[in-house]
């Protein structure tokens, strides 16, 4: 296998909205961003499959010292053969990847956020340095677009947390801000309980819940406006992909809004049809 086998397969079997994304990106394009994108799931990976907290770590600390060693000429596991001979044509710079394993770090070192302010740092390393990298390998010719872009990454990582609130709490991990829980009386021992607890007031948590989440998703939401109104129109074109991202995660995010219980018990998901169409049709009709 090929190190571009490899990285086509890691970024496909993900089933990701980002994939479809790039299915209608050029040819070397693609390539790039693939191998980008497989870099993010190996380090994400190692967080989600590793169950050993010490073990984790080691795997952190040996992918920094594989992206030093890929800048410095020395190329060793396949996705980094894939992505360095793309790194200056589109501006990737070590301290890109190793802000996404510091995201991946923060995971590994905390498991609240005491507020919005404390969770938007942890966005920005996972989620904000995607999307300035991407934008780059997309096509940018504006400053400005550097701004949409962490912007969306936002966007895209509160629907990601919204859309995982259920699972994330049964492994006892809890991204919706310490303060915001507070606020809407919603304790954490019923969010890892999922509110199903012997003894517990469902319809009064549910109640609760639905407050907190409508929250989380009316800013989420917001939040995508912001960035689409941060895009410049001369990249708007080049920056379809991310676009094409927006369309298919703002629509789960919608779909989730219509009913947030639902994420108490199952990962709400759209078909991978209807992503391809919603790909599709900002593609050929420039239309969210």
């Amino acid at each position: 296998m090929t190190p571009q086998d490899y990285v086509q397969q890691k970024a496909a079997a993900s089933g990701s909205s980002f994939y479809y994304a790039f299915l209608f990106l050029p040819p070397e394009r693609r390539t790039a961003i693939t191998a980008f994108y497989a870099f993010c799931r190996e380090v994400d990976d190692v967080v989600d499959e590793v169950t050993d907290p010490g073990v984790a770590q080691t795997k952190l600390a040996w992918w920094r010292r594989e992206v030093a060693q890929a800048f410095a000429g020395e190329k060793n596991h396949p996705v980094m053969q894939a992505l360095m001979p793309h790194t200056a044509s589109y501006g990737i710079e070590a301290r890109h990847l190793l802000a996404v394993i510091d995201g991946c770090q923060m995971d590994l070192d905390q498991n609240r956020y005491l507020d919005f302010a404390n969770l938007q740092q942890y966005c920005h390393l996972v989620a904000g340095v995607v999307g300035e990298v991407a934008a780059s390998i997309f096509g940018q010719t504006q400053a400005q677009t550097t701004a949409y872009a962490h912007r969306l990454g936002l966007a895209f990582q509160l629907t990601n947390i919204i859309r995982d609130v259920g699972e994330d709490a049964a492994r006892g991990r809890i991204y919706l801000p310490v303060n915001e829980l507070q606020r809407f009386d919603v304790k954490a021992h019923e969010l890892i309980k999922r509110g199903a607890a012997p003894g517990m007031d469902t319809a009064d948590f549910q109640r609760r819940f639905l407050a907190l989440m409508r929250f989380q998703c009316e800013r989420a939401l917001a939040t995508y406006d912001e960035a689409l109104a941060l895009l410049p129109e001369a990249d708007r074109r080049a920056q379809k992909p991310g676009l094409m991202m927006a369309s298919i995660y703002r629509t789960l995010l919608r779909e989730i809004a219509a009913d947030p219980l639902l994420v108490l018990t199952r990962r709400v998901s759209l078909t991978p049809l209807r992503k391809f169409w919603l790909a599709w049709k900002v593609q050929a009709l420039g239309r969210l």
